[in-house]
C-alpha cells in the first residue's frame, strides 16, 4: 500500500511539472527510459519532465505480462490513460466512498499535451496492472493480464 502512495506522488509530481507547450521537434521523441528494482523511471528533456513509478512488482508484470509496445496506437493509450486518470482523481476526492490507501493524490494528466508513446505505454499498463492487482475497475474494460 505505502508503494503506491510512492507512485502517487511521483506521478503527481512529475505531471505537475510537465510543460504544456507541445514540441514537434525530433528532439522531443528522444525519451530515456529504464528499469531499476521495481522504480520505471522516464524521462524527456524536451518536455522538461520525469515520469517515476515506485511499485513493487510493476517492472516484472510490465517485462511478463503487459503487450508489446506498438499493440496499441497512442491514440488509444491516451484515451485510456484520460478515462482512467479521470476516475481515477474522481476517487481521490472522494475519501469516504474509496479506500485512501489507494486513492491518495491526483494525477494531473493533461489530454493537451503529448507525452509521448512511451510515457502513455507505462501510464495505461500501471493503470492496468494497479486494477487487476487491486481488483479496482475505474471505466469501462480492463484487460485481464
Amino acid at each position: 500500500m505505502k508503494n503506491i502512495s510512492y507512485v502517487l506522488l511521483v506521478l503527481l509530481a512529475t505531471l505537475l511539472s510537465c510543460n504544456s507547450v507541445k514540441n514537434t521537434d525530433a528532439k522531443s521523441d528522444k525519451i530515456n527510459s529504464s528499469m531499476k528494482n521495481d522504480t520505471v523511471r522516464i524521462t524527456n528533456d524536451a518536455l522538461e519532465y520525469e515520469v517515476i513509478i515506485i511499485d513493487a512488482g510493476f517492472s516484472t508484470w510490465l517485462a511478463s505480462r503487459s503487450l508489446p509496445r506498438n499493440y496499441h496506437s497512442q491514440s488509444y493509450l491516451e484515451n485510456k490513460n484520460i478515462l482512467w486518470v479521470g476516475e481515477w482523481n474522481r476517487r481521490v476526492l472522494q475519501p469516504f466512498s474509496y479506500n485512501r490507501n489507494l486513492y491518495e493524490m491526483t494525477i494531473n494528466y493533461d489530454q493537451n499535451v503529448d507525452y509521448g508513446y512511451e510515457v502513455n505505454y507505462l501510464i495505461y499498463n500501471y493503470m492496468v496492472y494497479f486494477q487487476n492487482t487491486f481488483k479496482q475497475k475505474l471505466f469501462g474494460y480492463v484487460p485481464p493480464r
